[in-house]
């Protein structure tokens, strides 16, 4: 009997995968996105995020901190509060709250793809080395991922980056999720 549990599990998991692998970006869908991705740019100028970016950059990452470390702290832990807390942590949770559910996650980086703010705990501390980071810190514009089922928000969503700027040159990356299913019922 558990057999069978485990298995309708399985396949539930599975139909649902499939079921967003196939979610179609509509060009009505793309014109939303890129509404979205206008808003995202304009938190990213937000003094607060800028300055919290600078105060990041003179510091750099925590010493001895790289991913499979970051996966072990509890959400609970007080390293992870401090950047829920900080004032960027605070402004893109009330961004996020403002949004009713259209954006799913954001998470700010600094120049070496380690976290200054965020609203939930994310997968990864060091961003560095993947598109999401690397495409706008390096050419200064945006990026958008492929609709995917995010863990960390527990959403279908697909993912934004934009540069962080200062002086015209990226200093940070601002990551936000867009919620798929909120964005479906713009274009309708």
């Amino acid at each position: 009997m558990r057999w069978l549990k485990v298995l309708l599990g399985v396949v539930g998991i599975s139909m649902a995968m499939l079921g967003w692998a196939a979610f179609e970006m509509t060009p009505a869908v793309q014109k939303e996105l890129d509404k979205t991705i206008e808003t995202v740019k304009t938190w990213a100028a937000d003094p607060i995020l800028v300055s919290a970016v600078v105060a990041q950059n003179q510091k750099g990452p925590i010493v001895g901190l790289d991913n499979a470390k970051w996966k072990a702290i509890r959400r609970s832990d007080e390293q992870i509060k401090a950047f829920l807390s900080n004032d960027a942590g605070k402004l893109l949770k009330k961004k996020l709250e403002e949004s009713k559910g259209l954006y799913s996650e954001a998470f700010l980086s600094a120049s070496q793809g380690e976290k200054v703010a965020f609203v939930d705990k994310t997968t990864s501390y060091l961003h560095k080395g993947q598109p999401k980071f690397d495409t706008p810190f390096s050419t200064g514009k945006p990026w958008q991922g492929q609709p995917e089922f995010d863990e960390s928000s527990q959403t279908h969503q697909i993912q934004v980056a934009v540069p962080v700027l200062a002086d015209g040159k990226a200093i940070g990356v601002l990551v936000v999720g867009v919620n798929l299913t909120r964005l479906g019922e713009l274009t309708k």
